[in-house]
């Protein structure tokens, strides 16, 4: 502990960077390709025999989905894909060529014409868009792919049991033009391997595959995976599990980290007991505090409720975030912090603080941490397809 508290001399208004740039950018977010490739593999031996295919919706949950992409089907030999926009589809398909790739937000009327130019196979999630889609395929003289999506609980997106006996009552009518290539459902609650509902949507899924001509299931995503191999069916859809997050928080995490966000110190302040540090004076000093400003603030994806609650590590230590999280800075105490400078790495996501660290101290889902990472900051990546 820094038991000598600097004074006002000993900390000038603003030190001066290295004129040779030792300083560097200010921020950098490293992604780590070969961590997401093991993390893929890790998948495919708890859920094998089943097949293992990657979420790569919201640019690879901010990771990049072309890098990441590139890396699974090479390293990883990853042959199937999922995303949520036909426009994030239709960007994947010049990357991966060969690639089957699953689009979730379904056959819209108005979409189905890129989804056969780009040949995307899309998520059918009601009749309306089942019959879209057998309509174009016969129109077409076609014979086109397509999953279907069956709600067992989540009332969000995907078949709802009406519509589901409709369909099994006349599936060779309505899917006359097309082959079934996957059914699947999405669990609500398999991030709480305790609950009820995982297994009531794993009996009520068994119950719609029954009704539907014989393809391919699949019912779990990162959570399902750790569920058990009676969930993973023919096929399991990992997201979060790939990019290093925690599918069952209670649990201890089986996956490794793949992000690592650091940024340096621009400037060093004294503040005296009772000063205040940031907009709305929201922090005041309850002793003689050293403040470090860091170069991250919510345009670069940091939660503003990390304000006065969340921490970084400097120099292997951990360091308060105190006053507001503004737009482009952050003030972290590191009065107990020996060595720090202008220009010394400050960690707000990695090795020390995890996606769950992080997403628990702004009140968040590690989710929703991944998908915020601005491109501001300075990418760089590592190992497989870097």
């Amino acid at each position: 502990m820094n038991t000598t508290k600097p004074s006002r001399s000993a900390l000038p208004e603003r030190e001066s960077a290295d004129p040779n740039g030792a300083a560097l950018e200010p921020a950098r977010l490293v992604i780590r390709l070969d961590a997401i490739v093991e993390n893929f593999r890790k998948v495919c031996a708890l859920a094998s025999p089943a097949a293992a295919a990657a979420v790569v919706k919201a640019d690879a949950y901010g990771c990049g989905m072309k890098e990441v992409a590139t890396s699974l089907a090479s390293a990883g030999k990853c042959e199937s894909f999922f995303v949520a926009r036909h426009s994030e589809g239709m960007a994947l398909r010049p990357v991966l060529p060969q690639a089957r790739i699953y689009v979730l937000d379904g056959a819209p009327a108005d979409a189905v014409p890129a989804l056969i130019a780009y040949r995307l196979t899309p998520v059918l999630n009601s009749l309306a868009e089942v019959a879209a889609w057998n309509a174009a395929a016969a129109e077409g003289g076609l014979e086109l792919d397509a999953a279907i999506h069956v709600d067992t609980g989540m009332n969000r997106l995907g078949m709802p049991p009406a519509e589901l006996a409709l369909l099994s009552a006349e599936w060779r009518k309505r899917l006359s033009s097309l082959r079934v290539v996957l059914v699947m459902s999405h669990l609500a609650c398999a991030d709480d391997p305790k609950s009820a509902m995982n297994r009531i949507q794993l009996e009520r899924f068994r119950t719609a595959l029954a009704l539907l001509p014989p393809a391919p299931a699949s019912l779990s995503s990162s959570g399902g995976v750790l569920l058990g191999r009676e969930f993973a069916f023919d096929l399991v859809r990992p997201g979060l599990a790939l990019y290093g997050g925690n599918p069952q928080p209670d649990n201890p995490n089986p996956f490794g980290m793949v992000v690592r966000l650091t940024s340096r110190v621009l400037q060093l302040r004294f503040v005296d007991k009772g000063e205040s540090v940031g907009y709305a004076a929201s922090f005041r000093a309850l002793r003689p505090t050293t403040i470090a400003t860091l170069a991250l603030g919510y345009a670069d994806g940091l939660m503003r409720a990390l304000a006065n609650r969340g921490w970084v590590f400097v120099l292997g230590q951990r360091a308060p975030i105190v006053g507001r999280v503004s737009m482009d800075l952050m003030t972290v105490d590191v009065t107990d912090i020996d060595g720090v400078k202008v220009g010394t790495e400050a960690e707000l996501l990695g090795d020390l603080v995890s996606l769950e660290d992080l997403a628990q101290a702004a009140g968040t889902a590690s989710y929703e941490i991944l998908t915020s990472l601005s491109r501001r900051a300075e990418r760089q990546y590592l190992g497989a397809g870097a």
